[in-house]
């Protein structure tokens, strides 16, 4: 994760792709926006319908990501998150996992998103 509050907690912005709930560092994400043509969709999720878009900076550039709805932000603390090991990582951007109160919540690098990834128009 990037920027920590001094108080060992992160803020992750919680979406829902494809029928599941995903989370991701707050601070990474601009904006939220609605879908455009050239979004990229998070790595295993099928379709791509999704009616909003998260706007992040990648490099020089604004990405954006597909994502069905957005579930809120939720402040985690530093305990409760977990590192996914390299050897299981089916795509660089899923890195990890949050131990909420409802189960673990599968965490996105946005920025790994993009990678590879058409630019938006």
């Amino acid at each position: 994760m990037s920027e920590l509050a001094a108080d060992d907690h992160v803020q992750l912005l919680l979406f829902e792709a494809g029928g599941s709930i995903y989370g991701a560092d707050a601070t990474q994400v601009l904006r939220i926006d609605r879908a455009q043509e050239g979004a990229a969709t998070l790595p295993g999720v099928a379709g791509g319908s999704g009616s909003r878009t998260l706007v992040f900076r990648d490099g020089e550039r604004e990405s954006r990501v597909r994502v069905d709805s957005i579930r809120g932000v939720v402040s985690a603390p530093l305990s409760s998150l977990r590192r996914m090991p390299q050897a299981a990582r089916a795509h660089p951007a899923l890195i990890g996992f949050w131990l909420g109160s409802q189960g673990p919540t599968l965490l996105v690098d946005l920025r790994e998103t993009a990678k590879g990834s058409p630019e938006p128009k």
